[in-house]
């Protein structure tokens, strides 16, 4: 059956722009008053987000719902893989996890989620004007072209048009989308509608003999060429940027240890955008200079990422940025590693049964089959400010002696902890940072006074905006809409 007004946006390579371009463009269909949904068929991310039916998609999945000004559903990414070592992944489908895989065995189960795919692309094409689908990596991977259901394979099975997009700025643009039209089929080939380029820099006249020439080539048109957005900032997929921007106003230097396995690191995107914070992802001590608050992020394998610490001498940092008047600030597996002790019976994450934590809180953790997956609300003790931020971790953590609390959430229960010296905050609460109240009093316990009040909710919303205005000039609306159908 043919996919009624869907298209799918597919990439020469990773990181080519396809999931900024579908937000750009359910952006502009959304400020066009047509109800428009995004869809993944397979994700391979450690960034995700929960829906409010309690389910796990891709982050860029629950970015690209905020564009179309809709809530995200598990049906926008039905299948979503996220790697727990170099070989294997955590497999989620539906928005539940149904075991670990490595790639041989994942490769055979292609065929069965196929279907869960197509139910899932066939419900939002029931309930929206439009769906726009991301491809994952490139369609030109032809060792993977058997049992695919991440590019071509999808759109061979929903029966929908493909835009292929390509990134100028890596340079060999025309390269890139000669070279992935001739590996794919031909009936693949016949489903390729257009052509965009994507971050050109310079003057337009110099790149259209070059349009030109790959038009006449492929007898394919070049849809658009999206210029470069300077301070552009669309939350990533997965990819972690270790570029620091320094902020020359009043500022807090921050740096976040970027270990193997990190997970959610959007979690920090907000201290990336704030006009008083200096940000850093570091990888080894060496890489730090200045230092006021060290935050632990999530992690998709603690004992893993754990072991890594260690190796690479961040708890001995740790302890002397904690010796002299230093802040620490850490989140789900970050706060695990706080502890004085992990679990791994079950080798949920790794083939180590259990291991020393950095033994700053007195909690123990213990690794389950079963994820807590839930948004939540709740309050700071400490400085009663209201906060929201969602879960996700396979940890059950107790405390094994009287511990200070840090939030209380609306349903009772209790989350976080507070060292004795407060010098120590811990969640499992991912998005905690995008409160704006408890943002700023967490930069004024980390040591920032007089900072600038900043709504990242806002800015979020402002930059989406700034991406549709601009990809909007050069693929207008009636273009949009023809490639959907719905003229």
């Amino acid at each position: 059956m043919k996919a009624k007004h869907t298209l799918m946006v597919q990439g020469t390579t990773s990181d080519a722009g396809k999931s900024v371009l579908v937000a750009a463009l359910c952006r502009i269909l959304a400020n066009h008053n047509i109800k428009v949904a995004p869809f993944k068929p397979q994700n391979m991310a450690l960034n995700s987000a929960v829906t409010a039916e309690g389910g796990e998609i891709g982050r860029a999945q629950a970015v690209q719902a905020d564009a179309a000004r809709i809530e995200p559903h598990v049906d926008m990414n039905p299948v979503l893989l996220k790697p727990n070592s170099d070989i294997g992944a955590q497999v989620i489908v539906h928005g539940k996890a149904i075991g670990n895989s490595d790639a041989v065995d994942y490769h055979q189960m292609k065929p069965q989620l196929l279907g869960a795919v197509l139910d899932s692309h066939q419900r939002l094409a029931q309930q929206f004007d439009a769906v726009i689908v991301e491809g994952a990596g490139s369609p030109a991977e032809i060792n993977l072209r058997d049992r695919d259901i991440a590019n071509m394979g999808f759109a061979e099975a929903a029966d929908c048009p493909v835009i292929i997009v390509a990134d100028i700025d890596k340079g060999g643009v025309f390269a890139h989308l000669v070279g992935t039209y001739e590996l794919l089929s031909d009936t693949e080939k016949a489903r390729v509608v257009g052509f965009v380029i994507n971050k050109f820099r310079g003057d337009i006249n110099l790149l259209l003999p070059g349009n030109q020439w790959l038009e006449k080539k492929l007898n394919i048109p070049v849809l658009a060429t999206i210029p470069y957005i300077p301070e552009l900032y669309i939350e990533p997929e997965d990819a972690l940027d270790f570029n620091q921007i320094l902020n020359t106003n009043i500022a807090i230097n921050i740096t976040v240890v970027g270990y193997p396995r990190i997970s959610n690191h959007t979690d920090f995107d907000v201290l990336r955008l704030h006009p008083n914070v200096n940000l850093r992802y570091a990888r080894t001590p060496n890489a730090v200079d200045k230092c006021d608050l060290l935050i632990l992020p999530g992690s998709k394998s603690v004992m893993g990422d754990l072991s890594f610490l260690i190796d690479n001498h961040w708890q001995q940092f740790i302890a002397r940025h904690l010796r002299y008047g230093g802040k620490v600030f850490a989140i789900c597996g970050g706060m695990q590693m706080l502890g004085q002790r992990l679990y791994d019976p079950k080798h949920i994450e790794s083939n180590i049964d259990e291991m020393d934590g950095l033994n700053y809180l007195p909690i123990e953790t213990t690794l389950q089959g079963a994820k807590t997956l839930s948004q939540t609300k709740a309050h700071c003790l400490t400085s009663g400010s209201a906060i929201s931020g969602y879960e996700i971790h396979a940890g059950k953590t107790i405390e094994t002696a009287t511990v200070k609390r840090l939030f209380k959430l609306a349903n009772g229960e209790f989350d976080g902890y507070e060292s004795q010296d407060g010098q120590i905050k811990a969640t499992y609460l991912h998005g905690v940072l995008d409160n704006p109240r408890f943002l700023s009093q967490l930069l004024e316990w980390a040591g920032l006074t007089g900072a600038t009040g900043f709504d990242y909710e806002s800015e979020k919303d402002n930059q989406i905006e700034k991406l549709a205005t601009e990809v909007e000039k050069v693929l207008p609306i009636n273009v949009i809409k023809q490639l959907l159908s719905l003229n």
